[in-house]
């Protein structure tokens, strides 16, 4: 059961979620959606608000659902579901159901927006800035460590609208 926690209450490492343990970014409808691994991003306050920041490669499958989308979540879980977070890192969602390939039950936020009961911890995100990474502004070590196909990621700022932890 979920139950619906004030960010600034948050008493975990979110360093480590993210870094270490994943996430997955997911946007669509609980009839469509689309999931992915993320281990890049951040937390903080923006315009007053607690915000959630992503990175997207252009070619891949969920950003398009990002793209269309108001809404998207960002869910985090706990170490035995590691090889469903693989998984959704490795496969495309043109190729695989990866929902039902990882045994996941979706559920919908009041928004509308799609995540996933196996979670621990969701942030309900509402879009608000989208911007492509500009390889001018970052270091040549960087271009050549992670873009070496030329594919900067877009970064995505989400408004936290809700917060859903399991107890």
């Amino acid at each position: 059961m979920f139950q619906t926690i004030d960010p600034k209450k948050l008493d975990k490492n979110l360093f480590s979620l993210l870094g270490d343990r994943w996430a997955l970014v997911t946007a669509g409808t609980a009839e469509q959606c689309n999931t992915m691994t993320v281990s890049w991003g951040g937390t903080g306050i923006l315009w007053n608000q607690p915000v959630v920041t992503i990175y997207l490669r252009p070619q891949r499958y969920t950003k398009e659902f990002v793209d269309r989308e108001e809404y998207f979540t960002l869910a985090f879980f706990g170490p035995e579901h590691h090889d469903h977070l693989a998984l959704c890192g490795s496969k495309s969602g043109r190729d695989v159901d990866k929902v039902t390939e990882c045994g996941f039950t979706v559920k919908t936020a009041p928004c509308g927006a799609p995540y996933f009961e196996e979670a621990e911890l969701v942030f309900v995100c509402r879009k608000r800035f989208v911007q492509p990474m500009d390889p001018a502004a970052f270091p040549q070590e960087y271009k050549e460590r992670f873009y070496a196909q030329e594919d900067y990621h877009v970064m995505y700022i989400g408004e936290i609208v809700e917060v859903l932890e399991k107890r």
